[in-house]
């Protein structure tokens, strides 16, 4: 996606990137072993993981086979109702899902893309028992208002293997890399969110279903 906000513009190109198999990754991954802890293991972010769902399934495949446990940290854009992404659901055990917007609309001027295959894999996760968490980024006149932050309560509320709601406040920290890309951020004068705002949502989208 391309989303309005997103903080690593960096990550869209799909050039000049480097080759690693899945042992590769695992064996690097397992030197940092000792600062896991007990329930620690690997999450593969991105950019997005799901454009490359057949090496990410190997990958939490081998992981299982060393006792090592899988996250995936997605948009879940490229999903489609197809065997591979639930391959790789069965060798996941936790998705973090971001919901940028719960109105399509909304969302195509935000991202670029619609949400349906979006809320589409939230509910597949859902149905297969995937442990979610929810990430829903709070950016102030563009995903804050009341109606929106209920409508995505009331959309979680049919779904039963969230484990977790987050609000991300909005930063500015990835601007730079915009302006180094020499990419126009539309976002200039947006604020941060304030506390009571961060509340207001945290409440909303934590609160228990009250029909």
């Amino acid at each position: 996606m391309r989303c309005a906000y997103c903080h690593n513009p960096d990550t869209w190109s799909r050039d000049g990137a480097e080759r690693w198999t899945a042992d590769d990754i695992l064996e690097r991954a397992e030197r940092y072993r000792e600062y896991w802890g007990s329930e620690g293991g690997i999450t593969v972010s991105g950019g997005e993981p799901l454009l490359q769902a057949e090496f990410v399934t190997e990958l939490f495949e081998k992981a299982h086979q060393r006792n090592i446990t899988t996250c995936i940290d997605t948009s879940a854009q490229p999903y489609k109702p197809v065997k591979i992404f639930d391959q790789l659901f069965q060798v996941t055990d936790t998705v973090l899902l971001d919901i940028k917007h719960i109105d399509d609309e909304v969302h195509r001027k935000l991202t670029g893309h619609s949400n349906r295959n979006i809320l589409a894999c939230a509910q597949r996760l859902s149905e297969m028992g995937v442990p979610v968490w929810i990430r829903h980024v709070l950016v102030p006149g563009l995903t804050d208002d009341d109606d929106s932050l209920y409508r995505l309560r009331d959309f979680l509320d049919t779904l039963t293997s969230v484990r977790r709601i987050d609000v991300l406040p909005y930063h500015t920290m990835g601007r730079y890399k915009w302006q180094q890309l020499g990419i126009p951020y539309t976002l200039e004068d947006t604020p941060v969110p304030t506390a009571e705002r961060i509340e207001n949502a945290r409440r909303i989208l934590n609160s228990v279903h009250s029909s």
